[in-house]
């Protein structure tokens, strides 16, 4: 029997959400307020307070791959250079926490993995130090500049020229995402991301499903508005310009490389056909978190929770 796409794509998101690993997310929670209380106690006055940053403040989160980014902005006069705000809060970060995780320098982040707990469980978070762009006016416009430790897309390795307001980031996502069928077109498409080992930023994913939802507003059921989204950044990603909603200078397409690109048309252009063509290939590239399996749907039928009939990813079709 085929496989109902849409209903099976519900079921997808409902064994995502966070509140199902409500736990995890306490553990994560009570983690960052004591790294945060550690970061305000070393800087002091030298720091405005750290928040959220990532998925989880803009309501965005799948609970598979679950981490918190946390950013910390420093005053103008904190450091001489962001290399050295860098190095300074990664020295300090790993001295207090590498006997009990690893700790490692990242992109434009400090990123701490710990050990897993009694119930066998990680948390990760990863710290984002930024610096004010203008004297004493952060409280004000929130403008940082950040430091890039690796190559990241077309920025390169020792930059100080990322600025950008990630509080503007957060909100602009955040309000945008509040149109459910949105949010859920994000959430899918991270679930693809995470299981399939694609190297895309979760800002990316979301600012170009709200560039496809801002060019043609999708209709149908929910595999068809996945389906409008998939098209658009088949046709456009090699193209698009997605302007920083906290920097209209800095173009988040420029995170990804031309070949990374390249990856991600043909990806979608490929899913779209072997989905089309076999219905049951939606539960290889969009699997339901088997920790969360949903109940099933009518009495005799099998839990969209088993994937057991599910086939193996395909190798890919050409183009054309």
């Amino acid at each position: 029997m085929a496989t109902d796409k849409n209903k099976y794509l519900k079921c997808v998101l409902e064994s995502h959400k966070i509140k199902n690993e409500q736990s995890l997310l306490d553990k994560h929670i009570a983690k960052r307020t004591e790294i945060k209380e550690a970061l305000e106690e070393k800087y002091g006055v030298n720091i405005y307070t750290p928040f959220n940053s990532g998925s989880y403040a803009k309501n965005t989160a799948v609970n598979k791959k679950f981490d918190f980014d946390f950013m910390v902005p420093f005053k103008r006069d904190a450091f001489k250079t962001l290399e050295e705000m860098f190095d300074d809060v990664y020295t300090f970060i790993y001295e207090k926490y590498h006997s009990e995780a690893q700790v490692r320098k990242q992109k434009v982040s400090i990123g701490l993995e710990f050990s897993p707990d009694k119930d066998f469980e990680i948390i990760k978070i990863d710290v984002v130090p930024g610096r004010e762009l203008n004297k004493d006016q952060y409280t004000t416009d929130n403008n940082l500049n950040l430091y890039v430790y690796n190559q990241f897309g077309s920025f390169n390795k020792g930059s100080e020229r990322i600025q950008s307001n990630i509080k503007a980031q957060i909100d602009k996502i955040k309000d945008s995402a509040n149109k459910t069928t949105l949010r859920q077109i994000i959430r899918l498409l991270k679930v693809w991301k995470i299981y399939n080992n694609k190297p895309i930023k979760s800002f990316f994913i979301e600012l170009i499903s709200i560039k496809a939802f801002e060019n043609k507003e999708p209709e149908g059921d929910l595999w068809d508005m996945l389906k409008t989204v998939m098209e658009y950044i088949k046709d456009n990603v090699k193209t698009v310009a997605l302007p920083d909603p906290g920097n209209s200078n800095n173009n988040v397409a420029d995170s990804m490389t031309e070949s990374d690109k390249n990856s991600l048309s043909f990806d979608m252009n490929n899913m779209i056909l072997q989905i089309d063509g076999n219905s049951d290939f939606i539960k290889s590239y969009f699997p339901v978190n088997s920790k969360f399996p949903c109940e099933e749907e009518e009495k005799g039928s099998a839990s969209y929770g088993v994937n057991k009939n599910a086939p193996s990813i395909p190798p890919p079709l050409r183009f054309g």
